[in-house]
């Protein structure tokens, strides 16, 4: 299981499974099915922009993340645009941990780094340069691609040691599984079987 067994006795937790169902997860039933960013077909569809852009839900995201993130003292935050992008800001904005900061990584570099920041071509926001421990973030995982994706290229441009990938729904379709074949930790706030039997 993705999810961290301490987050479940938090009362926040239970508050947040209620507006990701209300806000975020559509079921197509047994006849319909929703083609995912993945190419994969699923009768369970996730959006966790509606989540991350409501204020009580993106509240209790930075409660719950930093929850673990606290336990797991990264120096950086951050992940893959587009969904990795709002989900730092709200972490970093409800971090208590003020040397905490936040990155993102583009799809496609755009040809150079920071020029403030010396970061690689394609990394952006706080600087890397000097290293450190790194949480990637995710909004939704499937197959893991996207933040395996990031964690390569952090790997391959920085001295950063990647301490995990933490995603907000686990969707159950593999990416625990590559995951753990690339070495990397992996948890999630939720999976999809506490969303959807």
């Amino acid at each position: 299981m993705s999810v961290h067994e301490s987050l479940k006795s938090l009362p926040e937790w239970g508050r947040l499974l209620e507006l990701v169902r209300e806000l975020a997860f559509l079921d197509g039933g047994l006849d319909d099915a929703f083609t995912l960013a993945s190419g994969r077909s699923s009768r369970w569809f996730f959006d966790m922009k509606p989540l991350m852009m409501h204020s009580e839900a993106s509240k209790l995201l930075a409660v719950l993340f930093n929850h673990r993130l606290d336990a797991l003292n990264p120096d950086f935050v951050g992940g893959l645009e587009l969904g990795a992008v709002p989900l730092t800001a709200i972490v970093i904005t409800g971090s208590q941990n003020h040397h905490r900061k936040g990155f993102m990584v583009r799809k496609s570099p755009k040809g150079r780094g920071g020029r403030k920041t010396n970061n690689p071509p394609g990394i952006e926001g706080a600087s890397l340069a000097a290293g450190g421990g790194v949480i990637v973030l995710e909004d939704v995982t499937t197959t893991g691609g996207s933040s395996i994706q990031a964690v390569e290229r952090i790997r391959e441009t920085t001295s950063c040691d990647i301490l995990g990938v933490i995603s907000i729904l686990d969707r159950q379709e593999g990416g625990v599984e590559a995951f753990a074949e690339a070495g990397i930790p992996f948890e999630s706030i939720f999976t999809r079987s506490d969303i959807a039997q």
